[in-house]
């Protein structure tokens, strides 16, 4: 059997007849499944878009749901929140109300306890000021020859001190060596006739033996009372001849005391001590040490006037004068007021704390003069005048009974 041949559309060769009928068959098979293949990708695609579609609808339903419950639940327990903090906001506007009228309530209380503590301590300044006035009162008007100290015009005799010390400073820095000298002569006897008013002081001249300063105590009775003989000295070294010089001078002028007032002290005193039997001191502390001196001889007197004819006596206020408790009396006595010169000095302290402190030296003084008063009473005995306001206070036998 002879195969039939025919042209290839695609290619133009000849092929068998068979050959070509399968390519046709299997061409248009491919073309039906390529359409098929199409067809179902179209539908595919179609039903994925609208499955896809109501997936969208049913998450966007879902969504919708699921907002809606969670803000319901949100507006729900914003509402209870709401409603818990108004409560508390109640609770605690009235909390802080309360707390106001207690603290106006506190405030009230602190300010009258502030008010009354005021009015408490003011009372005690009054009563301390008027039962201070009349112990200084009595002391003052009953206390004899201790009133010599003038305690109510120690700030006064202080400040004019002071200002002496600096008017002499001043001049100090100026003239000679010499001139010095003699300028701290002058201010020693202007200082001296300043303080004591009553005593006669007497300069000795240049040349004439005997020191430079001569003072005259005397009482208020108008009764010598005894001499003090000073000698000053403005030099930069101590000298060693001073001393047994000043001691010849108070021998020759009958003088109960000797005072040396240098620039230049021993090694061994700083402001003021004794020297074999002679005192020496600076010039700041000349008037401090001119006072305590000057109480001494008034006392030595009263007590030699109140023992005339005692000869006993005399030998044991002698070896008191003597002795080294009466050098601390008056070293105590001489401390205090230069300590309340200090103080009246430190102008930068409150007045409140120098008072205290003052009112404490005071005190000291009094205390130095009572146990002075206290030794001599032992020494002389009832022979000596009483101080009211150092004696013990009498009881009235009804009183003791009870």
């Amino acid at each position: 059997m002879n195969d039939q041949f025919v042209t290839c559309a695609k290619c133009g060769n000849k092929i068998p007849l068979t050959e070509a009928i399968t390519r046709q068959v299997e061409d248009k098979l491919r073309q039906k499944l390529e359409a098929d293949a199409r067809l179902k990708e179209k539908e595919f695609e179609q039903a994925l878009a609208v499955k896809e579609r109501e997936l969208r609808e049913d998450f966007t339903q879902e969504r919708e749901k699921i907002e809606r419950e969670a803000r319901k639940r949100a507006d729900d327990k914003l509402s209870l929140e709401f409603a818990d903090m108004r409560e508390r906001l109640a609770e605690q506007s009235q909390q802080l109300e309360s707390a106001k009228g207690q603290e106006l309530e506190l405030r009230k209380r602190q300010r009258e306890l502030e008010d009354h503590e005021r009015n408490r301590e003011l009372e005690m300044a009054r009563a301390l000021d008027v039962t201070r006035e009349e112990i200084w009162s009595e002391a003052v008007a009953k206390s004899a020859e201790e009133n010599q100290l003038k305690l109510r015009e120690k700030d006064l005799q202080l400040d004019q001190m002071r200002k002496q010390i600096d008017e002499l400073k001043r001049k100090a820095e100026e003239g000679s060596q010499q001139r010095q000298g003699e300028v701290l002569e002058l201010e020693l006897e202007d200082l001296l006739q300043s303080s004591f008013p009553l005593d006669e002081i007497e300069p000795i001249a240049k040349g004439k033996r005997g020191g430079d300063v001569l003072q005259n105590v005397y009482s208020r009775t108008g009764c010598r009372a005894g001499r003090i003989l000073w000698e000053a000295k403005r030099t930069k070294n101590w000298g060693g001849d001073w001393i047994s010089k000043l001691k010849e001078d108070q021998r020759n002028c009958k003088a109960d005391i000797a005072v040396i007032v240098s620039e230049a002290l021993p090694a061994n005193i700083n402001t003021f001590g004794q020297v074999d039997g002679v005192w020496v001191t600076d010039f700041a502390s000349a008037a401090a040490l001119a006072i305590a001196l000057r109480e001494t001889i008034l006392q030595v007197t009263q007590a030699r006037i109140a023992g005339a004819g005692k000869n006993e006596k005399m030998e044991l206020l002698y070896s008191y004068l003597a002795g080294p408790q009466f050098c601390q009396r008056v070293e105590a006595i001489v401390e205090s007021f230069s300590a309340m010169k200090n103080d009246l000095d430190a102008e930068k302290r409150a007045i409140e704390r120098q008072w205290a402190k003052r009112e404490k030296q005071i005190e000291r003084v009094v205390q130095m003069t009572a146990g002075m008063y206290g030794d001599l009473q032992g020494i002389i005995g009832t022979s000596l005048p009483p101080v009211k306001t150092l004696e013990l206070p009498q009881f009235d036998s009804a009183q003791v009974a009870l």
